[in-house]
């Protein structure tokens, strides 16, 4: 995958070796042709986590990756983590010769915790390339946690203040409420057709006025 590092990362410090060609005993003539190895070890012997491996590639057209991990004392042994993974469409074209290209953690056919040395085999089996290498190798750990995951679990537990109350927020129903008014108006007219009513009803008797009950101004 072609690609570069995200902005604000830094790579882990480390000085990768000049590839060198493998050959036979004796060093007559190349055990086999159009193969090379980069070993690469973080400084003083240390251990890292490797989220990322960036680089340009030159010429090369497969590449495998081995990793030696940190244990107990003791030889350590090479485990393969990329194997003949394809830089180039077609080792005797241009086509992905001078790429760069991005390697992640999930490609990896491995564990990449703890890792104390990457061992990059090159192999360009086209006659038409005479040197072939990776330059601008860098290797990148995984991106640090924000601060907000650092928090203590019980502490996301907690009960959020409480919000006011949006103005917004559970308006009535437009049509309820105009029948309640509406309802509302209806019981008042009733109530006051009532007192009009009562209050003629003071001065009749037996469906004639009394005049005695009446005022004059």
């Amino acid at each position: 995958m072609s690609g570069a590092a995200g902005p604000g990362r830094a790579p882990l410090p480390c000085a990768p070796r000049a590839a060198a060609a493998l050959q036979l005993p004796g060093g007559a003539e190349a055990a086999r042709p159009g193969v090379a190895v980069i070993d690469l070890r973080f400084p003083r012997g240390g251990a890292a986590d490797v989220q990322e491996i960036v680089f340009k590639n030159f010429y090369t057209a497969f590449l495998s990756l081995r990793v030696q991990r940190a244990g107990p004392p003791g030889p350590r042994r090479w485990v393969t983590c990329l194997r003949d993974h394809r830089l180039m469409p077609s080792p005797h074209t241009e086509e992905g010769s001078q790429d760069y290209f991005s390697l992640h953690r999930h490609q990896m056919l491995c564990d990449m915790e703890q890792v104390t040395a990457l061992r990059f085999i090159l192999r360009q089996p086209s006659p038409a390339w005479l040197h072939f290498s990776i330059e601008e190798l860098q290797v990148f750990p995984p991106a640090q946690k924000s601060p907000q995951q650092d928090f203590p679990s019980w502490l996301s537990q907690l009960t959020p203040p409480e919000q006011p109350a949006s103005p917004h927020r559970e308006l009535p129903d437009p049509e309820k409420v105009s029948t309640e008014v509406q309802q509302m108006w209806v019981l008042t007219e009733v109530i006051r057709a009532r007192q009009a009513a009562a209050r003629i009803g003071r001065f009749d008797v037996d469906g004639c006025y009394d005049v005695n009950l009446l005022s004059y101004t």
